[in-house]
């Protein structure tokens, strides 16, 4: 008899203890939610009336040090900004907190040739930026950083609650933060889909990537686990994507995939791309005798660095000796990070390994006028990450005349390089045994077969310039401010 008692009471207690969770439920979501929601609704509205009638815009970028093609886009798309409306005060987000406003404009002028001296652009220093970083979360990545952007976002709309807010960096989930409790005009600038058809077919196929780990792809189960996370992510960034009143995407690729996901109206922008200055630089008519193969991209793991060293070891396996002698392969590009000077660590100790090392050299975090010099001294550019969403550092490196070797997908297929024979702009592969003949057929051929390629890619890049952009940018930006309760001049 005690034993059913014991049972009928633990019953009894499991019921109350669901009903009062139940109830919890029940009272968060019909009440203190919506008492949060107004509440934090009515002190960033009170904040911005505080600040008195200046228009305001807030850019989110957490890297905005980081020297990359994005941050190329946020500074040049600054730049335009602050010409076009000069009322407006800008606000730029960043987790850049140990570099001084100072230093992060120095670094822009000398990596991006980007001149930022305004006094209406001020830095908003974010100091959680780890929520956001894939180290931080070692399994459930997007998911952790999808709600590590709400907080990071959360700090951002704590400290400056503008007009209008534009997002640059892929962290679309602070959008419905700021347009639903900041009341304001959202925009963003989408350079990748965080969620892409690709993504979810290579999972499906359970291929190992860098982002697809071998114990999931080796595993049935596992796999479409991941399939229906993927999926889940997919619904919730769709939503986000939702919150945004103006897209702008930077290439086909990112359009077609993002069309699929939001099915929203949204503005093909291709990015500035450095190209007057670039097609002026001098080439020697002859084929130089020392062959300079140029990589020019950040030092992170999708750009692929070690396909590159492959393609150079598959390529010393098919030339004479005496011409591989004269094959260099230049690494240029800057890191973010300690992980990322890490991985550069990495790099060079696979070039000794793959005795590479007197055919190889790394320019890490070199100043543009440097850069310059490579574009001069350099035969051959090579890219070589998996869907690349466009390539500014191809258009560039056209531009100054290389003949570009690039992935064969993402942005450089579906927008930069043509490839049919009579209007070729330059090559493409998949392979680190493509990447080597392809290379091997441009070492060994004559100057004049190479330079009809040249002339026609070089002149092809004037779709892509950095006065192309601007006009671009602010004729899709223009209807945030348009929309806008606030009012401002335009110039």
């Amino acid at each position: 008899m005690l034993p059913i008692v014991s049972l009928l009471f633990s019953l009894a207690y499991t019921v109350k203890l669901l009903f009062a969770a139940t109830l919890f439920m029940l009272i968060a979501l019909t009440i203190v939610l919506p008492l949060a929601y107004y509440y934090f609704k009515h002190v960033f509205s009170s904040e911005r009336r505080k600040r008195g009638d200046r228009f305001s815009v807030g850019i989110f970028h957490p890297y905005a040090n980081a020297g990359g093609g994005g941050e190329k886009v946020l500074w040049v798309a600054l730049r335009a900004l602050i010409e076009r409306y000069p009322q407006a005060i800008f606000y730029i987000y960043t987790g850049d907190v140990e570099y001084s406003p100072l230093e992060i404009r120095r670094k822009v002028k000398s990596l991006l040739n980007v001149d930022i001296s305004s006094e209406r652009v001020k830095l908003i220093y974010l100091t959680r930026r780890k929520l956001v970083e894939a180290k931080t979360y070692p399994i459930f990545t997007l998911f952790g950083q999808f709600l590590g952007s709400v907080l990071l976002g959360f700090e951002a709309i704590s400290k400056i609650n503008p007009d209008i807010f534009i997002e640059t960096t892929g962290f679309t989930f602070t959008l419905p933060l700021f347009k639903y409790l900041g009341g304001c005009k959202t925009g963003c600038y989408v350079h990748y889909p965080v969620i892409t058809k690709e993504m979810l077919r290579r999972v499906q196929s359970r291929r190992s990537t860098y982002n697809n780990r071998n114990l999931i792809s080796k595993s049935a189960t596992l796999t479409y686990t991941k399939l229906v996370y993927y999926h889940f992510l997919a619904w919730l960034y769709c939503l986000a994507g939702y919150c945004s009143d103006s897209t702008l995407v930077n290439s086909t690729f990112t359009l077609e995939n993002l069309q699929i996901l939001w099915n929203t109206p949204m503005t093909l922008v291709y990015p500035p791309c450095e190209v007057e200055h670039l097609k002026k630089i001098p080439r020697d008519k002859k084929k130089p005798s020392k062959i300079r193969i140029l990589s020019l991209a950040q030092f992170r793991p999708e750009k692929d660095h070690p396909l590159q060293l492959q393609a150079l070891y598959e390529l010393r396996e098919i030339i004479q000796d005496h011409i591989f002698e004269n094959v260099t392969l230049v690494l240029c590009g800057s890191c973010r990070n300690q992980e990322d000077a890490e991985r550069v660590k990495d790099l060079q100790d696979l070039s000794k390994h793959l005795s590479l090392e007197n055919n190889v050299e790394f320019k890490v975090n070199f100043s543009y006028e440097n850069l310059i010099e490579e574009f001069q001294k350099a035969y051959i550019g090579i890219h070589t990450m998996l869907d690349e969403h466009f390539g500014i550092s191809i258009v560039e490196q056209m531009a100054a005349g290389l003949i570009m070797v690039a992935h064969r997908s993402g942005g450089p297929l579906l927008d930069i390089i043509e490839t049919s024979e009579g209007s070729r702009l330059g090559f493409l592969a998949n392979t680190s045994e493509e990447f080597a003949h392809t290379l091997k057929w441009i070492v060994e051929a004559q100057e004049e077969e190479v330079d009809e390629i040249r002339q026609r890619a070089t002149a092809s890049c004037d779709r892509f310039s950095v006065k192309k952009f601007e006009e671009d940018f602010l004729r899709a930006i223009e209807p945030l401010f348009k929309r806008s309760k606030r009012s401002f001049v335009v110039q």
